[in-house]
């Protein structure tokens, strides 16, 4: 595009701008342009991507304080509790391991302001990365949404977070238990979530607060427990003794268990991009959110790393590498005694792990109903409607549903297992995408003449991200030390990792068939078009038109689906 039709098309723009959605064009791309009730910044997107709710049927509930502890809730699980000592395994010595921590955060800020530019782009959108694929990869038409959609559906269970919970609520009683008395406990724990947050929007993010401000005091009192024992006032013999050999141990690292410590921390971190899913259900969000979702990361980061040194300096190297314990046990039986420290462990780690499944089940049913507003799955209303409780209910019923299947399904041991990692490697290659994605969208922005961003990601930050991200695709094919079957299963431990990467290969084949093959034979092409319901949802519905009718329903719809002469109207 030429310097004066970059001006023409900005002066059309500014034209419009009066309007509630108008277009621009550059080739065969056509840009829809919408601003929501919830942001003076106009979202522009391509035509094919899910209409813009101008005003969000599900409430603007979400504040600062919720956004912090939406994140809050994600990245503190269980992970603190346990990962400590498996990545202290991976990397050798305390002083790597404390080093790790502090690359973790790196890593997890650099993604976040990626996320931040995305927000800027679309702030009147839910769903992050389902917008953010939908709008970086426009060719071929559908392919990238349509994957992502199925991948998404396919994967939206909680089964792990679950069994940990139940497993940890027989601890608190004291009681051993079954399999399937732990089946049945994750899934009556699971249901009691879904019912929290499926009853009342607002109220199950007043509980997402509660759970927040548990978790940070609960890791600030182990903090402060830290100091008190590097003080010399507890029954703590040498508090200094790991910290006098901090890299004692480094030389005995390998490469796998370095992957391996590196995609723990990646896991403890996880969550950082939570409050993205819920822009549209936020005021000013791009304001709101590139200082308090910074600020929820470092404050989380800090914690991390000053519950670190707790815990290296309550019990010795040796003492966590040999134990079967994690490594919060180790250090609550040390300052506080034997008799009720691990049941105050386990109380602790099940308002984790519950705080953790009310957080992610609210982000992942505002990306399921995004998916669904796509248009590029059946029955769209079952979808996007939040009747009759102001909640997506639709997409909550099939979180529940799959991860009851996923819980009660497999046995326990090496098929659980190997579940709940099948849903890490098709993520990790969703992740590389968004990265690789904002590149697609900043030339393409920059060839449509639209404004710049109001937050931009640094270049650093970005090529980072791919960096690690390739760094995550590439790592997990290496062997263990013990070999090929030397995972966390009994089989060969790339199982996961090929069945993952088989899966996104049928749903793309599923697409070509679903878009291109079927269509032939049957002499019919998609086209979309635009439905609002009663309950304020506005969804893309897919529509078969046959091929005599194509060009007349192009003369009569403009790109977004919308009848020509409504958007003169």
């Amino acid at each position: 595009m030429s310097f004066d039709d970059k001006e023409k098309t900005a002066s059309a723009v500014a034209q419009s701008a009066s309007g509630d959605e108008y277009a621009v064009r550059e080739g065969s791309t056509e840009y829809t342009a919408a601003e929501g009730l919830n942001s003076s910044i106009v979202t522009y997107q391509d035509a094919s991507g899910a209409p813009v709710e101008t005003e969000s049927p599900l409430g603007y509930s979400v504040d600062v304080l919720v956004g912090i502890c939406l994140n809050v809730n994600q990245m503190i699980g269980t992970g603190i509790f346990s990962t400590p000592a498996a990545i202290l395994k991976g990397v050798g010595s305390v002083g790597l391991s404390m080093v790790y921590w502090f690359i973790g955060y790196l890593i997890a800020q650099c993604s976040q302001v990626l996320y931040l530019e995305f927000l800027s782009y679309f702030p009147s959108r839910s769903g992050s990365e389902v917008v953010y694929l939908e709008q970086a990869y426009l060719k071929p038409k559908y392919f990238f949404p349509t994957v992502y959609a199925m991948k998404h559906v396919i994967f939206a269970f909680g089964s792990s977070n679950a069994v940990v919970l139940a497993q940890y609520l027989f601890a608190i009683g004291g009681r051993s238990y079954t399999n399937w008395q732990v089946k049945g406990v994750a899934v009556a724990a699971y249901t009691v979530a879904v019912i929290v947050v499926a009853s009342n929007t607002k109220w199950s993010l007043r509980v997402v607060v509660v759970f927040g401000i548990i978790k940070l005091l609960t890791l600030l009192l182990i903090s402060i427990a830290g100091f008190v024992v590097l003080g010399g006032h507890t029954q703590v013999a040498d508090p200094m003794e790991n910290w006098r050999n901090a890299w004692e141990g480094t030389e005995t690292a390998s490469a796998y268990g370095a992957t391996n410590a590196m995609i723990k921390l990646v896991f403890s971190y996880a969550g950082y991009q939570n409050v993205f899913s819920l822009a549209n259900e936020m005021k000013n969000p791009v304001k709101r959110l590139r200082w308090s979702a910074p600020l929820s990361l470092i404050v989380v980061a800090i914690l991390y790393i000053l519950v670190n040194v707790a815990y290296f300096s309550a019990s010795t190297r040796e003492e966590i590498l040999a134990s079967k314990q994690i490594a919060a046990s180790i250090f609550f039986q040390k300052v506080f005694g034997t008799s009720k420290a691990a049941r105050a462990l386990s109380v602790l780690i099940v308002i984790s792990s519950f705080g953790n499944l009310v957080a992610s089940m609210i982000a992942t049913s505002r990306m399921l109903r995004e998916t669904g507003r796509q248009g590029l799955l059946p029955w769209p209303k079952y979808w996007t409607s939040t009747k009759p409780l102001g909640t997506p209910i639709g997409p909550l019923l099939v979180q529940w549903t799959i991860t009851v299947i996923m819980i009660i399904g497999p046995p326990a041991g090496d098929a659980f297992n190997f579940i709940v990692d099948l849903a890490v490697y098709p993520g990790q290659i969703f992740y590389l995408l968004i990265a690789i994605g904002l590149i697609l969208i900043r030339r393409r922005r920059n060839a449509l003449n639209l404004p710049r961003p109001e937050f931009r990601a640094w270049n650093i930050a970005l090529g980072f991200t791919i960096l690690v991200d390739v760094y995550m695709l590439i790592a997990p094919w290496y062997p263990p030390t013990g070999g090929a079957n030397g995972g966390d299963v009994s089989f060969w431990y790339g199982t996961y990792l090929a069945v993952g990467a088989g899966l996104l290969a049928l749903c793309g084949i599923y697409y070509y068939f679903w878009i291109s093959v079927i269509p032939k034979w049957k002499g019919y092409q998609y086209r979309q078009t635009i439905v609002k319901y009663d309950d304020g949802a506005v969804t893309h519905k897919m529509v078969r038109v046959p091929k005599a009718d194509l060009v007349s329903w192009d003369e009569s719809h403009d790109a977004a689906g919308r009848l020509r002469h409504a958007v003169a109207r």
